[in-house]
């Protein structure tokens, strides 16, 4: 089986020094064999806020899938925002932007949707729509195939409907015909697992919170994602827990479970949410 914690949007800076020791324990109880960083790692792409996330990031004792956020390119220093806007980024994650990873169990796509012309929203080009489609259609039968992006492609509130990522109903169609299951996404602090309509073929969205930062929603508690798909689990069935902190108790508990069941060759697409 595999095992994929998705961690979003720690925002490095607003950093909680107790939930960041939870999600450590956390990721050492499950043992995760991927990590998947969806944005805004930092809260304002400072060198010191990269280094902390980078320290965080070495104690998860796991490979990490990075991409950067609107927050993780400087908003107020200019010139570095428009001449070397991932610089900082670089220095402490390295130079790929769009990593990948790829597993017996999984193919991982992750995309880079920030635009250093914008302030928060993101963009996804025709290029990166075929690259990923590329790699999705190039997929193995047990593969489950994720793509990560930063900002969501899909919302549940009007009020998050701005935040949609530009670009996301085309690149949505041409990945579902490529065989796309699931589209991870971060930017606006909310948890969650819908199913995408009037695709081509099943595919899902999941949403993380925000791991760590004090900048919580109202009545939205840290939260990251572990995502279960292999051999261990039910036949055909990708299980996704949402493990939210609890101040209760001082660390990460498993607050609800979806599980998909993703097409393949004679087996029909469903979702159960528990």
């Amino acid at each position: 089986m595999s095992v994929l914690l998705q961690i979003s949007d720690t925002h490095f800076g607003t950093e909680q020094p107790h939930v960041v020791d939870a999600l450590i324990n956390l990721a050492a109880q499950r043992r995760p064999d991927v990590v998947v960083l969806s944005g805004d790692i930092t809260q304002r792409a400072r060198p010191a806020q990269f280094r902390a996330a980078r320290a965080f990031v070495d104690r998860l004792s796991a490979p990490v899938l990075a991409v950067p956020g609107n927050h993780d390119i400087p908003l107020f220093d200019l010139w570095t925002r428009l001449r070397h806007p991932y610089a900082r980024y670089i220095a402490a994650f390295g130079a790929d932007l769009e990593p990948l990873h790829r597993s017996p169990d999984l193919l991982v796509v992750c995309i880079n949707t920030t635009r250093a012309r914008r302030h928060k929203h993101g963009e996804i080009s025709g290029l990166q729509v075929g690259r990923v489609a590329r790699l999705l259609a190039g997929a193995g039968p047990a593969q489950l195939r994720v793509v990560v992006v930063h900002q969501p492609v899909a919302v549940t509130l009007d009020e998050d409907v701005s935040n949609r990522v530009r670009g996301h109903a085309a690149a949505l169609q041409r990945w579902a015909a490529a065989g796309a299951d699931l589209v991870m996404g971060g930017h606006i602090h909310l948890p969650y697992v819908i199913a995408l309509q009037d695709m081509a073929r099943p595919m899902w969205a999941v949403q993380a919170g925000t791991a760590v930062s004090s900048r919580v929603r109202k009545n939205v508690p840290n939260s990251v994602n572990l995502l279960c798909w292999g051999e261990d689990s039910a036949p055909g069935c990708c299980r996704i827990e949402q493990w939210d902190f609890s101040a209760d108790v001082g660390a990460f508990v498993c607050a609800r479970v979806s599980e998909v069941r993703p097409a393949r060759a004679g087996v029909e697409a469903s979702v159960f949410r528990s």
